[in-house]
C-alpha cells in the first residue's frame, strides 16, 4: 500500500472545550465570543445547536442574539484551549510518530506503515475519534487520503463526527464538482480572479489552460491546478519550513479601540507569540510589519527593516515605532497584527537551557547581553510550552484582555 495520511480536525473546538468542562451547556445554543458583555464583540466559535440558527464565526454578538435570543455566550479562555490542544496531539502521537500540527485544532498524521500495528486507515481513524471522545469529551472529523491536500478536503465533507476517504481515484467524482471557493488554499480574492476567468468549480480549475493560469496567477496558478487534480507531494513534517518566509499574528479586538496604550498591550501579546515561533524554528527576521484594520474595515500595513533578530523585545519595539508613526486617535481600530519576515535561517544547534543558566553568564558586552536575552527568552518559551503560556507573564499584560493604562503600565515592558 502507498502513503496514508489523516487530517484530524476538531469540531467547533473552542465551544466544545467549554462544553467538556461544563456539560450543562450541551444541547443548548452556545458560543465563545470575544466580549460577551460588549455588543460589538464577535462570535469566535458556535456549537452546532447555535449553528441551526445560522450563527457563524466572526458574526457580531448583537446580530447573533437577534437570531437566537437564548444564545449562551462564553468569554474565551485561550490557555485552556491550548491545553486541550496539547492533549489532542498527545493522543494522535499514539498512532504515528510523524505529525504536523496545522493549527490549534487540526493536524496531519502520516500513518504509512502503521497499519500493521493499528489496522486500516479507517480503523485507525475510528480509534482516534473514539479516544478523543472518551478521554477528552471532544468531537472531531477525519479525512483520509494519500496526500495532505486531499486529506484536508476530505475532513471538511462530513461534520461533525465524520470519517471520509478521498483518494486520487475519487477526485473527479468527489472534488471536481465543488465550488472553487471550497478548495483548501483559495481565499476570496483568488476566487474573484478565477471567476473572472470563468473558473467556477474545482473541475474547471483542474482542466483550465495552464498558460492562462500562469498569466493571471503566476506560479501559484500552476500549484493550484496540481492540487485541483489531487496532486500534492508535500511531506508531513513535525516542524514545517515556512515557505512564505513569514511569521505573523493578528487579533480582532473584542471592542474597537482609540487608545494607543491599549493597542501597545495587544501588540506585546502578539509579539510574544511571533518571537516564540521564530525562536522555535531558529529564524531571525530582518523585517517587522504591522497591520491596522479600522472600524470601517479599511486596512493599512507598514514595515521597517532591522538587524536580524528573533527577540520579542526587538519585534515589539519596532512594532511600537510603526504604530506610533501611523496611529490616528480619531479612527477606531478593530484589528491589530504584527509579523516578522525576511528570515536568516539559523543552522546552529540550540542546547536546552534553564533559567539558572542565565545567571552564570558573565559577559557584560552588548553581544553577551543579547546572548543572555536570547537564552532567557528560550528558557521562558520552554517553560510556557510545558506549563502553559500564562505561567510566565510580563507585568504589562497581567490582568484582563485589555488592561487600563497607568504610568507604570505605559513604560516599555523591556526597560529596567
Amino acid at each position: 500500500m502507498g502513503r496514508a495520511i489523516l487530517l484530524v480536525d476538531m469540531n467547533a473546538f473552542f465551544i466544545s472545550c467549554e462544553m467538556s468542562r461544563n456539560p450543562a451547556l450541551k444541547g443548548k445554543p452556545a458560543a465563545v465570543a470575544g466580549d460577551p458583555k460588549n455588543r460589538t464583540g464577535i462570535i469566535l466559535t458556535a456549537n452546532y445547536e447555535a449553528r441551526k440558527y445560522k450563527i457563524k464565526t466572526t458574526m457580531l454578538v448583537h446580530e447573533a442574539k437577534k437570531l437566537c435570543p437564548d444564545l449562551i455566550l462564553i468569554p474565551p479562555d485561550h490557555e485552556f484551549y491550548e491545553q486541550k490542544s496539547r492533549e489532542v496531539m498527545n493522543i494522535l502521537r499514539r498512532y504515528s510518530p510523524v505529525i504536523e500540527q496545522n493549527s490549534i485544532d487540526e493536524a496531519w498524521l502520516d500513518i504509512t506503515g502503521c497499519e500493521v500495528l493499528f489496522g486500516t486507515p479507517v480503523e485507525i481513524a475510528q480509534k482516534i475519534m473514539k479516544d478523543i471522545m472518551n478521554e477528552l469529551d471532544l468531537w472531531c472529523s477525519i479525512g483520509i487520503s494519500e496526500n495532505k491536500f486531499l486529506a484536508k478536503m476530505a475532513s471538511e465533507m462530513k461534520k461533525p463526527l465524520g470519517i471520509t476517504e478521498v483518494w486520487q481515484k475519487d477526485v473527479k467524482e468527489k472534488i471536481w464538482p465543488l465550488p472553487v471557493r471550497e478548495m483548501y488554499g483559495i481565499g476570496r480574492q483568488t476566487e474573484k480572479k478565477l471567476s473572472n476567468l470563468a473558473i467556477y468549480t474545482i473541475g474547471d480549475l483542474a482542466c483550465c489552460d495552464r498558460k492562462l493560469l500562469t498569466k493571471n496567477l503566476g506560479k501559484w496558478g500552476e500549484e493550484l491546478q496540481k492540487l485541483a487534480n489531487g496532486i500534492d507531494l508535500s511531506p508531513v513534517t513535525e516542524h514545517p519550513h515556512h515557505d512564505s518566509k513569514s511569521i505573523s499574528r493578528s487579533t480582532t479586538l473584542p471592542r474597537d479601540i482609540t487608545d494607543i496604550d491599549e493597542a501597545k498591550t495587544v501588540l506585546l501579546r502578539l509579539s510574544e507569540e511571533v518571537g516564540a515561533e521564530a525562536r522555535a524554528y531558529g529564524y531571525k527576521g530582518r523585517t517587522v510589519s504591522i497591520t491596522i484594520k479600522y472600524k470601517d474595515f479599511h486596512s493599512i500595513t507598514r514595515q521597517k527593516s532591522i538587524n536580524p533578530t528573533y527577540l520579542t523585545r526587538d519585534i515589539y519595539r519596532t512594532g511600537i515605532s510603526l504604530l506610533e508613526e501611523n496611529w490616528d486617535k480619531h479612527r477606531p481600530v478593530r484589528l491589530l497584527g504584527i509579523g516578522l519576515d525576511n528570515f536568516n535561517d539559523s543552522d546552529d544547534m540550540e542546547r536546552q537551557i534553564s533559567l539558572f543558566d542565565i545567571m552564570e553568564e558573565a559577559d557584560s558586552s552588548t553581544s553577551g547581553s543579547r546572548v543572555r536575552e536570547e537564552n532567557l527568552e528560550k528558557a521562558i518559551d520552554s517553560i510556557r510550552a510545558k506549563y502553559g503560556k500564562d505561567i510566565v507573564k510580563r507585568a504589562k499584560v497581567i490582568g484582563n484582555n485589555l488592561i487600563s493604562s497607568s504610568s507604570a503600565e505605559k513604560k516599555d515592558p523591556f526597560s529596567i
